[in-house]
């Protein structure tokens, strides 16, 4: 049993369980409470706001198979802003999110962030209990009932990582092994859905 990490893109056909599994987990815990399906949220940017110099998506492999994966894209100069956070729903509680998170602070300071911003739904409370467990400042009371705010804000100083890791060369992205894999399956993207998504809103 290996697990990879693999730097790619959302359209790649290797990230199909992790947009599927996440389409029906925003789909079944939120409907349409926001005033539109849950499943609209995969829908909302496209694939090349995750894509070098200023985002990445990353899938952990295992034996070939996605088990877990994320990425981040570009919020300002400083601050990347993580989405798609995902664990395969019969591999959870193995710390796997943790390595994603992990490795995706490393990217994004590798990429010249300084900064994590993120947000997840007020109906997702693994992953606010996530964040809180590994160093994240939530950007609202605690206390309060957090169906009050909706979107849960959270935030991470990775100024002393950016620091220690080697940075990348403006227009790289992920590690050395994945560059050429990654840059091919996101011009292969532009091609294939060059208008796909539209700004958005809410959870990650």
């Amino acid at each position: 049993m290996t697990d990879v990490f693999f730097y790619t893109t959302p359209l790649d056909e290797q990230a199909r369980p992790l947009i599927e599994a996440l389409t029906f987990e925003y789909q079944s815990r939120y409907g349409n409470y926001w005033g539109e399906p849950g499943s609209a949220e995969m829908s909302r940017y496209p694939a090349e706001l995750f894509a070098p110099p200023h985002g990445n998506f990353v899938l952990l492999l295992r034996d070939g198979v996605a088990i877990a994966g994320g990425a981040f894209k570009r919020y300002d100069e400083r601050t990347a802003e993580f989405k798609r956070v995902w664990t395969h729903v019969d591999l959870r509680r193995q710390g796997l999110a943790r390595k994603v998170l992990a490795e995706l602070e490393a990217q994004a300071a590798r990429q010249g962030y300084s900064r994590i911003y993120l947000t997840t739904g007020f109906r997702q409370p693994e992953a606010a209990g996530l964040y809180l467990s590994t160093g994240y400042t939530a950007l609202f009371d605690v206390t309060k009932d957090p169906e009050t705010y909706g979107s849960l804000p959270f935030e991470k100083d990775i100024a002393p990582l950016a620091v220690a890791v080697e940075p990348l060369v403006t227009g790289e992205g992920p590690p050395a092994g994945d560059r050429l894999v990654a840059l091919s399956a996101v011009r292969a993207a532009r091609q294939a859905a060059p208008d796909q998504g539209q700004a958005g809103r809410k959870a990650g």
